[in-house]
């Protein structure tokens, strides 16, 4: 059964269903083209078990579509989908059936993606990959930040749920995430994201001609205040959709500025190295998926392996 028809089955949802008047003139699951979602035009028997999204951000560097830099990584990989919006294939990675998305950027566009995943197949875990701006002093241009929750500042979460909502990495992820990168030696830090719409003023950073009003200039300070590790415009919807659609969500960010330690730009800063970890963190969380099938465990703790 997909997941997205046990989601269905609640009775709040259904509910809701009966009170929207315009219910039965909706073209449940979804817009369709070809047979297949018109969003992302994926074949959706062709999905993996873990799905990563990039977007084609100039900053990254990667000299080529993302997701076809990504699928030359995977083992086997196919094109699975291209609207024109989208583009998707599938791979193995160390065992891992792996799916990988590219698109725009910004939390808008990233909902039309997860969408098509989250109702139409059983993916059960997605992985923000790609550049971020450093707001902490330790945290280097060239260094990978591995979110464990995200500050929500952007506005297509709260079409969801309100702010109050926490927006968490499941720590399924994270635990992978950060043995991977304990395994491949890196640089790297776990914490809070900080995820808006608006890349320029809504993230301390001047627009057209040094724009900025008294609102925009507390950001960054506020920000490094609390705690905040970087910021980005996508994390917020992929973490926010996967807790009332359970599914596992993560991100992995690679630093490509720091406006606090003032340390400069470099376009791809740590680009390859968010790809090592975030195929590297699919392949241990595979291998812990793996040993909970075998035990008949829901969820991964220390010592599992060693249980009988």
């Amino acid at each position: 059964m997909k997941k997205s028809e046990i989601i269905r089955s609640k009775p709040s949802i259904q509910l809701m269903q009966e009170r929207y008047e315009y219910w039965s003139r909706v073209p449940y699951p979804g817009l369709v083209i070809d047979n297949k979602p018109a969003i992302t035009q994926v074949d959706i028997d062709k999905v993996g078990d873990y799905l990563i999204y990039l977007v084609r951000d100039p900053l990254g560097a990667y000299g080529k579509d993302p997701a076809e830099r990504m699928a030359e990584r995977l083992e086997n990989a196919e094109c699975i989908g291209n609207s024109g919006m989208f583009l998707s294939y599938t791979g193995y990675y160390k065992g891992a059936k792996v799916t990988c998305v590219s698109g725009g950027s910004g939390c808008p566009e990233v909902e039309l993606a997860i969408n098509d995943f989250m109702e139409y197949t059983n993916c059960s875990t997605f992985l923000r990959v790609g550049t971020s701006g450093g707001v902490a002093e330790k945290v280097k241009v060239g260094d990978c930040v591995i979110t464990s929750g995200v500050f929500r500042e952007d506005g297509t979460s709260r079409a969801y749920i309100g702010d109050g909502f926490p927006a968490y990495c499941h720590y399924e992820v994270v635990t992978a995430l950060v043995q991977a990168a304990e395994q491949l030696g890196m640089s790297y830090h776990v914490g809070v994201t900080a995820c808006m719409d608006s890349d320029f003023v809504g993230n301390g950073r001047p627009s057209v001609g040094g724009y900025l009003q008294p609102d925009n200039i507390n950001k960054l300070g506020t920000y490094n205040r609390a705690g905040v590790l970087n910021t980005d415009r996508e994390s917020s919807i992929i973490m926010t959709m996967c807790n009332p659609f359970e599914r596992r969500g993560g991100a992995v960010f690679n630093v490509t500025d720091n406006l606090i330690s003032g340390e400069k730009f470099r376009e791809g800063a740590g680009t390859e190295t968010s790809i090592d970890l975030a195929l590297e963190g699919i392949a241990v969380l595979h291998q812990m998926d793996m040993k909970k099938a075998q035990a008949g465990k829901e969820n991964w703790f220390p010592g599992l392996e060693q249980m009988n």
